[in-house]
Order: C-alpha cells, then structure tokens, then sequence
C-alpha cells in the first residue's frame, strides 16, 4: 500500500517568523517612501504571492527590479529560529530515507535566506516564484508530487494558514494543520491537526487520498 509523501509550508509551521518577515516589509515599504503599513497589513497581504508583488502592493506603486533589492538586504542577516520539534521531525524524517519537501509562498531566494539563518537544509524547494497561481491554488502541491515522484494525492501539506489548508483541498492532497503556527485557525477545515511538528510523522502510514 503507499504512502503519505509530507511537504512543509515554511513561515509558521517550520520558521517561527512572526515577527521578522513582516517587520523586513514594513521597514522596506518605509524606505521606499510608501505609506505607513503594520504587521496585521503585511500578514493580509500573504495571499497576493511573492514577496516583489507584496513589496510593489504596500508601497502602491510598480518598483524596479533594484527597489526590490530593498527587501532582501533587509532580510540579509536576520535572526530566526525553528518551532521547537521541527529539527528532530526533519532529522527523523531523513532517517526514513523521505525527502524534506517546502513549499512556501515566499520567494524561493528569500526562503532559501531563511531556511540558511535557522540553519535548515531541505532536499526540494518550491517557492512562490515557481509557481504561476499562489496559494490557495494547489499549483505548488501539484510541482512538488512531480519532483517526488507521486501524484497529489499522495501527500500531506502541513501548514498554519488557512490558505495552506485550501491549497491541499485544491490539489487533491491531504492537509494537516500546523496549531503551533501563528496563523493556525481552528475554524478552518483540515484532514487532520497537529499541536507539535513531531506529529506529522504519523502521517507518513496514512492511506493515500483517491
């Protein structure tokens, strides 16, 4: 019988990055000469992609490629650790001989920034900038199942938000929320759901959804 592939969101479920991030747009957005923006208007603006599109949003203007720039230097340096767990669930997870698959709806240049500060090595990285349609569509499941040699059906998408959850249901994959995550929702919808990312190992011997 096969099994569950599992594929990660990263901000909120891997990376405790609540509070950084958003903090990188807002001062971003403040060197640019935009308008005064908050965290609660960062963390609304998730679901349009990128983190060029929600850069070029905020500050209410089309931005040349250099005035994106802004950004990652702000990014460059920062602290950010992982959700206690999530090191010895990947750890575990490799020992099974499983790929440790994200896909995340920032870049993959400032995921891979992120995953390198809180010293996370992943085998398959699908950003935001792979995929044409960003979450809630399941494009970047349905990338991730091709690079790991399964069909949708075959994973579990373990995230926080509810546009995570969303994506899963789109693709045809199962979804697991992450209650850990700042963005977690227990209103929304999910096939199953985890106080700890040691947890998501149990998905592993689920029955493939079809």
């Amino acid at each position: 019988m096969a099994t569950l592939e599992l594929v990660w969101d990263m901000d909120g479920t891997l990376l405790d990055s609540t509070v950084m991030v958003p903090a990188a747009f807002v001062a971003a957005v403040r060197d640019l000469g935009g308008p005064s923006v908050g965290p609660d208007q960062v963390v609304a603006s998730y679901s349009l992609g990128t983190p060029e599109v929600i850069l070029a949003h905020l500050v209410g203007r089309q931005l040349a490629l250099d005035e994106t720039e802004v950004y990652y230097r702000k990014l460059k340096g920062v602290e950010v650790a992982p959700y206690s767990g999530v090191v010895d669930a990947l750890g575990t997870l490799r020992e099974s001989g499983r790929a440790v698959a994200v896909f995340t709806g920032a870049s993959s240049r400032a995921a891979a920034m992120l995953l390198k500060a809180a010293g996370l090595t992943v085998d398959i990285l699908i950003g935001g900038d792979h995929v044409q349609r960003p979450k809630p569509a399941g494009d970047g499941l349905i990338l991730a199942a091709e690079q790991l040699g399964v069909a949708p059906a075959d994973l579990a998408y373990i995230g926080d938000s509810p546009l995570d959850l969303r994506a899963a249901a789109t693709a045809g994959s199962r979804s697991a929320a992450a209650a850990w995550g700042h963005l977690y929702d227990g209103a929304e919808p999910s096939d199953a759901t985890l106080t700890r990312p040691e947890e998501a190992l149990a998905l592993l011997a689920a029955r493939p959804r079809r």
